[in-house]
């Protein structure tokens, strides 16, 4: 599927009816969860046919973005039941019918012993409300969740770079950063003054085993 299709579908894609601030809940742009599938697949054939962790899965943008492009299968892991409510209209819509809808905390990841991944994409908290180190421990959860040779694609600030690729390249791992990019925060909450704020982030790509050391 071209990306400029796939962008097209995911414009039908419903946001959080009910966005908590506290668990920075923002949906992700179809314009951008179109070209991080599109780019994960076309590139490294990381979708078609892999089993598909969504991490803090939202509304299901990119578990639905996955499944279009083909994922054989896709787990979807939400804490919030407004989001994971949203969600799964959003999969009826689309008459979805691979994905396993997961409620619980990704730090404490509720997924079946020995169940590993090929693929894990996720557009993780910011860490920037409270929530500080929350960007870390995605990370950490979905290296727990992968095959030996599985991937992760991830979202962050890009002015964490240099401490995300210093922590986990001491580590083994080789992070790739594949785009920078704008994440549109729109109006949402009472706290905001701007109609839209841009939010420099880098797309990245890890590869590799991930060791204890360095951590």
């Amino acid at each position: 599927m071209k990306r400029k299709q796939l962008e097209s579908y995911l414009q039908d894609v419903d946001h959080f009816s009910d966005p908590k601030i506290e668990l920075e809940q923002y949906p992700t742009d179809p314009h951008l969860a179109a070209s991080v599938v599109y780019t994960a697949q076309s590139g490294y054939g990381d979708i078609e046919d892999k089993c598909v962790l969504d991490l803090g899965a939202g509304c299901g943008m990119l578990t639905i973005g996955s499944v279009l492009s083909g994922a054989a299968c896709v787990v979807s892991v939400e804490l919030d039941s407004s989001a994971i409510q949203d969600m799964r209209g959003n999969l009826a819509e689309f008459e979805i019918d691979n994905v396993e809808v997961i409620q619980g905390d990704v730090t404490r990841l509720p997924i079946r012993q020995g169940f590993k991944f090929d693929t894990v994409i996720m557009n993780p908290p910011f860490g920037t409300k409270n929530n500080s180190g929350i960007d870390m421990a995605f990370l950490e959860a979905a290296f727990g969740a992968i095959v030996p040779h599985g991937v992760v694609y991830s979202f962050h600030k890009t002015s964490t770079r240099d401490f995300i690729v210093k922590k986990f390249e001491d580590r083994g791992l080789r992070v790739t950063v594949l785009a920078e990019m704008k994440f549109k925060i729109p109006q949402m909450y009472k706290m905001h003054r701007k109609r839209e704020v841009l939010v420099d982030v880098d797309f990245i790509r890890i590869t590799g085993k991930l060791s204890d050391c360095g951590g």
